[in-house]
């Protein structure tokens, strides 16, 4: 459903009005000691949110205005969509990960309390359990789905080190959505409702006011197969985005695929192959500058577990990092097996199979039985190579893939070379040729995923078919943390005078300062402006306070509202008021608008109030 087809289902609604000292807005010229992020020190100093313990914060007034709004927009477009919003429990009893085991995956991240009987609850970082135990004993045809289910509510996570306020904290604000379907493809099916998720995040987003991306992704720690998050645009991300200019393709660095390279495994050796003694050299950096060898000329060989009691070798250049999602997805179609497992070797079984860890180069997957090998096509190239020489303390120069390896490398059923690595800016894009990939910083705020039957197989969620045969049923999760996309925001629209909201998630849209409030001609002005606009459905924040013009202006900018309107002598003289938009920072000129102006000013700046 489109955002016009959404926002059109509400009716007219008259805006709030407030006076700023009826509530409370603690704003201060000091950020906390342990604030670094704009909208950790932002947030704190306008008066949103107050720190209550380590990753656990207060929200205020302001910040809970903001909140009500980022939800009622999640709230109509997931309606929209075909979402049914239920609440369940923030206290989990253990026994429900007995099947899934994700307690053992989440590990120290999972909160878990114990009770007066001695029993262990874990407090909720996600649903995917209690939904599916809930779908369970309450679904039992067909007929019944598809079904999407959501949530807006608390979550904990139990992070090690919380940082950057609202961005990484141990106790948030998330909407879950849980969907359930006896097929992938077709009506009904799971591709329907994630498309639908899909089309409901970017308009969620959209009426949001961010600059979003929307990225390929790994599924992570709550499983399944396809994924996408949805990135805000911001230098201050902590997570790297990678972009094609010319079609639009985006991924993060842990999904992102790669263009076609060339590779040459046949070419003549660069000399005779010298084994180095390289002792207490703890990393690549290091061994290539003891062999005068740059780490682009070195090859990095990380070896892997297979499930069948197989190994697997992946091999990278030296300043190139593999990733194990590349990996596993090339060892399954390599062995034509979806099922197959694939996890870093632990190094002591390793050693006990011959690996020498830290030391080993590709020529083990001649020496050590049942090993596979997987080259990353910037590493299957002729020219100079070092790498290790499978024994400890030593290196070798002058590697070369033909003379070294042999003939294996022409058995496709051992050898594969394939893309395996993360990408990197300049790398060729995928999805056009000729085109370079480039990168960007971004803030998570979304995640939609493909559960498929991960959780529904491990808790005996199954039903019956339209053929009467019982089936597992097919999941999809789709994601949004609501205090986390407050922040983002900040962390997007801001300036070093104070936040800068767009108009839909601000918590009012307007601040109408008194220059002299103790007056009643301009308490009567305040109370005509401020009823004008609360009747186009604007919300509106009234100055009353006794304090100087100077400490007041700087409030304004500081709580970023996007209109400041100022009720003074002389524009009063005018017959209007002092008019000032946010968003265009100190280079907003102030003027003075007529009152009977003012709407259709204010209705210019800001829209549709809903």
């Amino acid at each position: 459903m489109s955002t016009q087809t959404a926002s059109s289902l509400n009716r007219a609604h008259r805006g709030v009005i407030q006076r700023w000292s009826a509530t409370l807005i603690p704003t201060t010229r000091e950020a906390p000691t342990d604030a670094e992020s704009p909208s950790h020190i932002l947030l704190s100093r306008a008066g949103y949110i107050r720190k209550l313990g380590s990753g656990i914060y207060d929200y205020l007034p302001l910040a809970w205005r903001t909140l009500q709004k980022v939800g009622r927009i999640v709230r109509e477009e997931m309606d929209a969509a075909g979402g049914s919003e239920l609440c369940l429990p923030v206290l989990l009893p253990i026994e429900l990960y007995a099947g899934t085991r994700r307690d053992v995956d989440y590990g120290d991240l999972l909160f878990k309390v114990i009770d007066r009987k001695d029993a262990t609850c874990a407090l909720g970082p996600t649903h995917e359990e209690p939904i599916t135990e809930l779908v369970k004993g309450s679904v039992t045809s067909y007929t019944q789905l598809p079904l999407n289910l959501y949530q807006l509510q608390t979550k904990f996570r139990d992070e090690a080190r919380p940082r950057s306020g609202l961005l990484r904290c141990r106790e948030f604000i998330m909407k879950d959505a849980y969907s359930f379907h006896m097929n992938v493809e077709g009506p009904g099916g799971l591709n329907d409702t994630y498309d639908a998720m899909y089309r409901a995040y970017t308009n969620i987003f959209t009426r949001c006011g961010l600059n979003f991306t929307a990225v390929e992704a790994e599924s992570g720690p709550i499983g399944g197969s396809a994924s996408h998050e949805f990135m805000v645009n911001a230098d201050s991300g902590e997570d790297t985005i990678l972009k094609c200019p010319v079609s639009g393709y985006a991924a993060n660095v842990e999904k992102c695929e790669i263009g076609k390279r060339g590779h040459d495994l046949n070419a003549a050796p660069t000399g005779e192959l010298t084994e180095v003694h390289t002792p207490n050299l703890p990393g690549i950096d290091e061994v290539g500058k003891f062999m005068k060898v740059k780490p682009d000329r070195m090859l990095k060989s990380i070896v892997f577990s297979v499930s069948g009691g197989r190994w697997l070798v992946a091999v990278v250049r030296g300043d190139h990092d593999v990733n194990e999602g590349k990996v596993k997805i090339a060892v399954r179609a390599m062995l034509g097996d979806g099922s197959v497992t694939v996890a870093l070797a632990d190094e002591k079984a390793a050693r006990e199979a011959g690996f020498a860890i830290g030391y080993v180069s590709p020529r083990t997957v001649n020496s050590v039985p049942s090993t596979l090998l997987l080259i990353d096509p910037d590493a299957a190239q002729g020219g100079f190579w070092a790498s290790g020489s499978d024994k400890k303390d030593h290196h070798v120069k002058h590697f070369n893939w033909r003379r070294d390896v042999g003939n294996v490398l022409d058995d496709e059923a051992k050898v594969r070379v394939c893309d395996v690595r993360n990408a990197l800016a300049g790398d060729p894009s995928p999805r056009a040729e000729g085109a370079k990939l480039e990168t960007g910083r971004g803030i998570e705020v979304g995640h939609i995923f493909k559960l498929g039957t991960k959780y529904s197989e491990a808790m005996g969620l199954a039903i019956l078919d339209k053929d009467q045969q019982k089936r597992a049923v097919i999941m999809g999760c789709y994601g949004i943390g609501v205090s986390r996309t407050m922040a983002a925001s900040v962390e997007q629209n801001h300036d070093a005078d104070g936040i800068i909201w767009p108009a839909a998630i601000a918590p009012y849209h307007a601040l109408v300062v008194l220059m002299k409030p103790e007056e009643a001609k301009q308490q009567d002005a305040a109370k005509r402006v401020a009823a004008e606009l609360s009747e186009l459905g604007y919300d509106v924040l009234i100055d009353d306070r006794s304090e100087r013009p100077g400490v007041k202006f700087k409030d304004a900018d500081l709580i970023g509202l996007p209109l400041r309107i100022t009720i003074g002598d002389k524009a009063l003289e005018q017959g209007g008021v002092e008019f000032k938009v946010r968003r265009d920072g100190a280079a907003s000129k102030v003027e003075v608008v007529a009152f009977e102006a003012l709407a259709t000013k204010a209705q210019g700046v800001l829209g549709a109030a809903w």
